[in-house]
């Protein structure tokens, strides 16, 4: 398949430069990086890349959107695994974690509440501890299955904010690449796409510098999982329901452990990486022995 690089281009340009700008301008404005402020521009954020596919796609090249990015609700079984995968991936990122030195199991949430200190006023901060502690059952099985249902609902259409460009328009236009130069390739630009709001804090509060490199190599090894279920489900609904299920699952990875940092724990850490490098193995395995239409080799 011969891609368009034009119009991979056209959209990688105009996707960071409103990107870049929607941050420059809230920060000017005298934005912070707490909430309710960086809930709203994060999430403004992962529409932007849906809008500038919309406009290259219709407006600027006048071809059709729906069947050319994938847009198909047709439901087959890697829907379940885009739904199910995010949540084995956090708890057994905080396995993982459980393994490295000064990390230690915290039934009390005391690591996870310590890392909402830098994003959550005071009093916002003990708010939650007074909610987590009046639960009937542990806040994790709560928190799993809110994540559930908001990973497939209103988190998935957020997904799909970011995946028509990634999974959408640029795993098409790079796929003549082959699977994994153009999940690379893909992943690389995701990485760097999230360079404004890492350095504000997101994700990694703690160290906003070293997470810029880190997030990038969490999305080089996260592309190919999303790019394979995309494909496989021959739907980019289904990339936006595994983002959608991992950005609302990931934070069980951290509930119960403290001790580490954000560069080690977590699904977005050191232990986050090793869990994603085992899924790719998997799915590398899977494709080459199991699957009856194998696709890595395209």
């Amino acid at each position: 398949m011969t891609g368009n690089i034009g119009k991979a281009a056209l959209f990688i340009g105009l996707t960071f430069f409103f990107n870049y700008l929607l941050v420059i301008l809230y920060f000017a404005l005298g934005g912070k990086w707490v909430m309710p402020g960086a809930l709203i521009v994060a999430t403004t954020y992962m529409f932007i890349p849906m809008i500038v596919t919309t406009v290259v796609q219709r407006l600027i090249y006048k071809e059709p959107l729906k069947e050319p990015f994938g847009i198909s609700f047709k439901l087959n079984r890697w829907f379940l695994v885009a739904w199910l995968l995010p949540p084995i991936i956090a708890f057994t990122t905080l396995g993982i974690s459980l393994l490295f030195p000064g990390v230690q199991y915290s039934p009390e949430m005391a690591g996870m509440f310590e890392r909402f200190k830098s994003v959550l006023t005071p009093e916002q901060l003990k708010q939650m501890q007074s909610q987590a502690a009046a639960f009937p059952i542990h806040p994790i099985w709560i928190g799993l299955l809110q994540g559930l249902i908001a990973g497939v609902t209103i988190n998935a259409v957020a997904g799909f904010g970011e995946e028509l460009g990634w999974r959408g328009l640029l795993q098409r236009e790079f796929g003549y690449l082959g699977f994994w130069k153009s999940s690379a390739l893909v992943g690389l630009i995701w990485g760097v796409w999230h360079a404004p709001i890492i350095l504000q804090g997101h994700n990694y509060p703690q160290h906003p510098l070293a997470g810029v490199l880190m997030m990038t190599v969490f999305t080089l090894l996260l592309s190919p999982i999303f790019s394979y279920v995309r494909l496989k489900a021959k739907s980019v609904i289904a990339a936006a329901i595994i983002h959608g299920s991992l950005n609302a699952t990931a934070g069980l990875a951290i509930m119960v452990v403290k001790g580490g940092n954000d560069l080690t724990i977590g699904v977005t850490g050191l232990a986050g990486l090793i869990v994603l490098a085992i899924v790719n193995i998997g799915l590398f395995v899977y494709d080459r022995v199991l699957s009856k239409e194998p696709i890595m080799d395209r």
